[in-house]
């Protein structure tokens, strides 16, 4: 006879995280062992509050909600606060570089909005930021270094 299981615990609903997650990529990766390959999955998630807060986080795992659950949570331990100006912009032009991917983002005057592609617009929307211009420099599709890149540029806000 199995132990009856309390079923109280499953009703409760789950808490609601202060911060919005969006997928950003989800690859296939392997890795060659004697048998042949062992496919396992990379997710890489972007969280944000949409008030100053935002981290980007890479996870692997044997499946995909595995991978995006430890991507969240390596997203959560990298966050950063951005100084966001109150029309919604940055304050000056930066520009960072991370591998091959090399971003700039400008401010932009209130009401032209999120100009921006890709990884570059989502962090900066999950950040956010309302008016900005962005622009991927390289020739770097990597979503992932995109991304990186966008964070290093606004970690130069704080700075300077």
């Amino acid at each position: 006879m199995s132990p009856r299981r309390d079923t109280r615990q499953s009703m409760r609903p789950r808490e609601r995280s202060e911060f919005d997650q969006r997928t950003l990529d989800i690859r296939r990766v392997a890795r060659v062992v004697k048998g042949g390959r062992r496919f396992s999955f990379r997710a890489t998630i972007v969280i944000g509050n949409k008030n100053g807060k935002v981290g980007v986080g890479v996870g692997k795992g044997a499946d995909v909600a595995l991978s995006i659950d430890k991507a969240t949570y390596s997203a959560k331990k990298n966050l950063m606060v951005v100084p966001v100006t109150k029309s919604g912009s940055i304050a000056h032009d930066v520009s960072a570089k991370f591998g091959s991917a090399e971003v700039l983002l400008r401010p932009a005057r209130e009401g032209r909005g999120l100009v921006a592609g890709g990884p570059v617009r989502l962090v900066a929307a999950l950040a956010g930021i309302h008016n900005l211009t962005g622009k991927i420099l390289s020739r770097s599709s990597n979503k992932l270094n995109n991304a990186r890149a966008t964070i290093e540029a606004l970690k130069k806000l704080k700075t300077t």
